[in-house]
């Protein structure tokens, strides 16, 4: 296990202590007891090594028995439905060069006309 593995196992452990703790307690808090010990199962899922293992199809994505039991579906056909096609991101937008030239061009104008109105009313 990596040092990362045992910080996630670590923290974990606490959150089942902490849960156990707060049942015993009794109130409000052990109504939080529960969510505390999903928790606690849920980060032994984020293990760095099992990330990695399930990235790279190494490791079950989900177990069974981790799985709430659900309602079938409608009942699948045999053959496999075709993927929708991708559409292409438009990143959208015009040339950041040509919208920095334009915005260039507009500010020497500007420069120029106040430069000239300056001179039709000098201040002496």
């Amino acid at each position: 296990m990596s040092k990362a593995d045992l910080l996630v196992e670590r923290g974990a452990e606490r959150l089942e202590d902490l849960s156990r703790k707060a049942a015993a307690k009794g109130g409000f808090a052990a109504k939080l007891a529960d969510e505390l010990a999903e928790d606690a199962a849920f980060l032994r899922k984020l293990k760095p090594s099992l990330i990695k293992a399930r990235a790279k199809g190494r490791a079950p994505i989900a177990r069974a028995e981790d799985r709430e039991p659900q309602a079938p579906s409608a009942p699948r056909s045999a053959a496999p439905r075709p993927r929708p096609k991708a559409r292409k991101s438009r990143r959208g937008g015009p040339n950041p060069f040509l919208v920095a030239g334009v915005a260039l061009a507009a500010g020497i104008a500007i420069a120029k006309v106040i430069d000239w109105r300056g001179h039709a009313h000098p201040r002496d």
